[in-house]
């Protein structure tokens, strides 16, 4: 079975006016290829180092399909609607469901 994996954006959000355009584009976008927010800006804190206001992470079935709705046409297009108005991080990383023990 494949691990799941994870969008992580850290983003500074400059225009939240501006931004909607974007978060309309992507949410059917991203649920078309299967994903859901698990973190979307809530309260968070910076314990260590620094991290741009914003949070948010989006879980997929696999690496494989993270990378392909990121890859798509469709989120080149929703990217460009918010490239103008959030500048920050986004990882692509893919989970791990190994042992716990060291």
């Amino acid at each position: 079975m494949a691990n799941k994996a994870y969008w992580i954006f850290q983003m500074n959000v400059s225009d939240p006016e501006g931004y909607k355009a974007y978060q309309e584009a992507a949410g059917p976008l991203v649920a078309k290829y299967g994903g859901h927010f698990i973190v979307r800006g809530g309260r968070s804190a910076v314990v260590e180092g620094s991290v741009p206001g914003r949070t948010v992470i989006l879980e997929f079935k696999d690496y494989e399909t993270a990378l392909a709705c990121w890859n798509c046409p469709e989120y080149a297009h929703a990217k460009s609607l918010r490239t103008p108005y959030a500048a920050g991080c986004v990882v692509i990383v893919e989970g791990y469901d190994g042992s716990q023990h060291h």
